[in-house]
């Protein structure tokens, strides 16, 4: 099939308009970037100070965050739930963060292969933190008899936790989409 002389054939991906207040051209939010795997692996290293933050703040750790002499030690069954508690609403507030950078200034949503690969950073991300924060309450915590039950070490009790980073993430950019499209002026025809 021939082509009319004087037209050329559509460009698949057109160039970028920057920041000239344009909207994307078509195609260019979901192209392919080599540097992918930098996403999950950036996420999956924040995971260490998030550990590391839990095991400061939460009880059988430093108890930083409740100050409770009588939830110091791991003992305390009284202390096991807000030791999840407090890594549970540090995943929320990692979850959340991640989501919104992943947003940005961008004209546009992040392609779904970014929000995919965040939400897998946002899983590796959590299972780093709870065994960063494991690795520390051996480290640095007192040496405690786990003869009678387990969870007197500093532990995750309920694994659903692991959960709360990326699906955070993924409300996050849901949510930041959303509010984004609902602050768009609609275009009067006429």
């Amino acid at each position: 099939m021939k082509q009319p002389s004087g037209t050329g054939p559509a460009p698949q991906n057109p160039s970028h308009h920057g920041d000239a207040g344009l909207p994307p051209a078509y195609g260019e939010l979901y192209r392919g970037d080599g540097g992918s795997w930098r996403v999950p692996a950036a996420i999956a290293a924040a995971g260490i100070p998030v550990g590391l933050a839990w095991w400061l703040l939460a009880p059988g750790g430093l108890n930083l965050l409740s100050g409770d002499p009588s939830l110091a030690t791991g003992t305390n069954a009284e202390g096991w739930l807000p030791r999840d508690l407090v890594l549970a609403g540090l995943f929320l507030l990692a979850g959340c963060v991640t989501g919104f950078l992943l947003d940005g200034k961008r004209t546009g949503a992040p392609a779904p292969r970014t929000v995919l690969f965040a939400v897998i950073g946002g899983a590796l991300g959590a299972v780093v933190a709870w065994q960063a924060g494991v690795l520390a309450g051996q480290w640095w915590g007192p040496a405690e008899d786990t003869a009678p039950n387990a969870s007197i070490a500093f532990s995750l009790r309920a694994l659903a936790v692991l959960a709360i980073w990326p699906a955070a993430v993924a409300i996050s950019v849901f949510v930041a989409n959303l509010l984004s499209l609902l602050g768009k002026p609609r275009k009067m025809d006429g």
